[in-house]
This record gives C-alpha cells, structure tokens and sequence, in this order.
C-alpha cells in the first residue's frame, strides 16, 4: 500500500531529523533560496521532516485516518499522484509568498495531508470530523469551510509558526484534484450540499 509506505518514510525520516537537526536543516525548504535558482530539493524533502515530535505525531494520525480509506477508494497511484501533488504545490505556493524573505523556512507534511483530507472530505462527505478539544463532532463540509476560512484569516495575521499558505495550497490540490480526475464524484458531492 502506496498509504502505509510514505507513512513509515515519513516516521523514519522525521526520527532521523529529530535526531539530527543537520538532517532538518539540510532538508528545509527555504523559498529565497528557490526563487533565486537552489534549494529545489527542499521542495520535496521538508514534506518528510518535522519540527518535534506533536508536529509529527498530530499529521500522522490525521495521515492515518484519512489516507488509508481515501487509497482504498482510489487506487495506489492516484493516492500518491495526490499526495505528491499536494505537497509540491503547496511547497511551490510557500515559496511563491516568501520569496523576498531570506529568514523564512519551511518543513513538515501538512500541505501533502491537507490533499488527502480534502480529497477524503470529497469521497466521504457524509463522515464527521473532531477538532480537539471539542467534543463535538463536525459534518466534513462544514469543516472543510471552517477550516479554510481560519487558514486564510492565520495566514493574514501571521499568527504562530505554522504555515497556514501550505494548507491552504495543499486543501485547494486535494480538491482540484478529485475535481480533474474523478470529476462526477465531485459533482455529485456539490450538487448534494446546493
């Protein structure tokens, strides 16, 4: 399963740069650098890296509650079309808003996981998401909604250290993309909320 073999790369990785922050320093995608012609790599090796271990752990379990399911419906090779799709362009969306800001860097799997929810939230839009601490459960449209509107107004005001751009750019690809390729399903799931 394509699911279970980015999850264990990821976790090897992660470890590996936890322990080693040379590892996540060389592995950080730093948009200047891009935009002047280097640091491609980080395009794609900060989707494997994670600044500590709740980071990691809260994208694996959403990875794993999400991915698994979506991959069954869709097959290996469109689930990692989708998930590499996701984290490069929202890697490429990142670098795009801060290319003139030399102290910027970047890293973690979020913008790839964001694909994958929000290819999910398409797939299954009858399910109900927990955001924590609340105990209420939230129908996945709703969340959907929620959750872009609060990424756009973070990334506005810069709140904290995490890269709202990237989920934002990652929910949009896992939309877009069962939109392109599974382009029924995706009316279907519109016509049933209008």
């Amino acid at each position: 399963m394509a699911a279970l073999t980015i999850l264990v790369l990821t976790i090897i990785v992660s470890v590996i740069g936890l322990a080693s922050p040379k590892v996540i320093e060389r592995s950080l995608l730093r948009p200047y650098l891009v935009a002047r012609g280097s640091g491609y790599a980080g395009l794609l090796t900060s989707g494997f890296v994670h600044a500590n271990v709740g980071h990691l752990v809260f994208n694996l379990i959403t990875f794993y509650s999400f991915g698994f399911p979506l991959e069954r419906v869709i097959g290996s090779t469109r689930f990692v079309a989708l998930y590499f799709s996701a984290l490069l362009i929202s890697a490429i969306g990142t670098c795009y808003k801060h290319r003139d800001d030399p102290a910027y860097a970047s890293l973690g799997a979020s913008g790839a996981i964001l694909g994958v929810l929000f290819a999910s939230i398409v797939y299954f839009p009858r399910q109900s998401l927990y955001i924590l601490p609340l105990p209420v459960p939230i129908p996945a449209p709703l969340f959907a909604v929620g959750y872009l509107a609060f990424s756009w107004y973070s990334s506005r005001t810069k709140r904290g250290q995490i890269n709202h751009d990237a989920h934002i750019f990652g929910a949009l690809t896992g939309l877009a993309f069962v939109l392109v390729t599974d382009p029924t399903t995706f009316m279907e799931v519109v016509r049933s909320l209008v």
